[in-house]
């Protein structure tokens, strides 16, 4: 039989797991699981030493016991079904319910003890990447120790020595397990809590699928062609907004486990990239950016002032990781008047649509989609479709929001007079620059005039 208890964490409930085996019940803490996608504000720490609480944007932080000093944690590796976004669930691996698995943080110098008990049809480990430990701790299976069987429960046990942004993940099978979702963040705070302390700290992971339309599992033998580019395995308009206060001092950490970079910006502000899964940057080596690049297997901590009231876009720089199931194989039509074909094939092909500059934008057309596909741009806003998916989300900068107080607050209320509007009045003549005839013999609309250099 198994037992099920709640946890009553920020606004939503997690749901606790029976531990593995009857003997070991008394002797390994409850797997509590998540029951949504939704984010979890987290509660201040119920005991140990005080630190500022995370949160994880579409996520939660995993609850500890503390048993004679030492904080004991315990993931679940399991197969479990991720809500991509509204209309779209994957068949992932995680921990505890989700994918990623949930957050973990403790204080720098905590002793630290995680029961990993694997519930996937095959083996696995885990590696605690950036993390300073026992050699045997490091989580290589067939390096470092024996894989853990399915079924089977495992124990690791080291002190954080270092605070800095860390993760999570598999060192068995990586290519399917962390292809399947297998991944979480884990953040050491600083021994006094005024270091480094800011008023809002959000964590998210960056990882890809390649999940065909009207399919619910990952192809996980993709190498670089992916269709579903997520934040935390979510994707617009399925992720969270981050909710600030104005004149907050914001962090976000980043940590990418997908096979490309994601160059990361902002609109509306400008940040200093503080921190990386080494270390925390000196204030002196710090410089400003609108636009941070997170390399395959990298965590950065950008932090700046909320000083602009809006809805302001943050999202992955790659516009191709801005959509949902995008397909590669279509033909270039830019330039190309196919309205008159295009009307024929739709006598034959009813609801055929054109792509390309005389169609339609893809967040405008509404095609018949296969069971269980998400269009490739969603969303809408105020003013009509945002055209977007993928990797992208909002950072909501509000006045007046109380100190922990995450809850969406809807559409921004623009003040009069500070919204782009159409231009009603004449419109002045084009100047344009004089053309200039090609002399003769010259090739006009190539890189070379002339000859020479055998055609380069």
């Amino acid at each position: 039989m198994t037992s099920r208890r709640h946890f009553i964490t920020g606004a939503a409930t997690l749901v606790a797991a029976a531990a593995v085996t009857k003997a070991g019940a008394a002797g390994i803490p409850e797997a509590p699981v998540a029951p949504s996608a939704a984010t979890v504000p987290p509660p201040p720490p119920p005991n140990g030493r005080p630190y500022n609480p995370v949160v994880t944007l579409n996520g939660w932080s995993l609850p500890w016991r503390m048993k004679d000093g030492v904080k004991e944690f315990h993931l679940v590796a399991e197969p479990v079904v991720r809500e991509i976004a509204p209309g779209m669930k994957a068949n992932l691996w995680g921990y505890n319910g989700q994918s990623p698995g949930p957050t973990i943080e403790v204080v720098e110098g905590d002793r630290v003890r995680i029961f990993v008990t694997n519930k996937l049809p095959e083996v696995t480990s885990i590696h605690w990447h950036g993390q300073f430990l026992p050699n045997g701790m490091d989580g290589v299976a067939g390096l470092n120790q024996p894989a853990i069987a399915p079924g089977k429960t495992y124990v690791y046990e080291f002190v954080a020595r270092y605070a800095g942004t860390f993760m999570y993940h598999p060192h068995a099978d990586e290519m399917a397990q962390i292809g399947m979702g297998m991944m979480g963040f884990w953040v050491t705070h600083p021994k006094d809590p005024r270091q480094h302390a800011v008023d809002r700290d959000f964590v998210f992971l960056l990882n890809a699928y390649d999940i065909d339309p009207g399919a619910y599992t990952p192809n996980v033998n993709e190498m670089l062609d992916f269709n579903i580019w997520t934040i935390n395995s979510r994707v617009f308009p399925g992720t969270d907004p981050m909710v600030v206060r104005k004149d907050d001092r914001v962090r976000i950490r980043m940590g990418n486990l997908s096979m490309t970079n994601h160059p990361f910006h902002i609109h509306g502000h400008r940040f200093e990239v503080t921190g990386t899964d080494g270390g925390w940057i000196p204030p002196a080596a710090r410089w400003p950016e609108v636009t941070v690049d997170i390399g395959v297997g990298q965590m950065r901590a950008i932090e700046f002032v909320a000083d602009a009231p809006g809805d302001w876009a943050f999202h992955c720089h790659k516009s191709h990781h801005t959509m949902n199931a995008m397909g590669h194989d279509v033909p270039n039509l830019i330039g190309v008047d196919h309205r008159g074909v295009a009307k024929q094939i739709n006598d034959l092909v009813p609801g055929y649509m054109v792509m390309g500059d005389k169609g339609g934008s893809m967040g405008t057309m509404k095609m018949p989609l296969p069971e269980n596909t998400l269009p490739m741009m969603d969303g809408t806003g105020p003013f009509g479709p945002i055209e977007m998916g993928g990797m992208f989300t909002m950072i909501k900068v509000r006045e007046g929001l109380a100190r922990g107080d995450y809850r969406d607050p809807g559409w921004y209320k623009h003040p009069a007079g500070t919204v782009a509007r159409e231009w009603t009045g004449a419109a002045p003549e084009p100047v344009r620059a004089a053309v200039t005839p090609a002399a003769p013999g010259e090739t006009v609309g190539t890189a070379k005039r002339g000859g020479g250099h055998g055609g380069h």
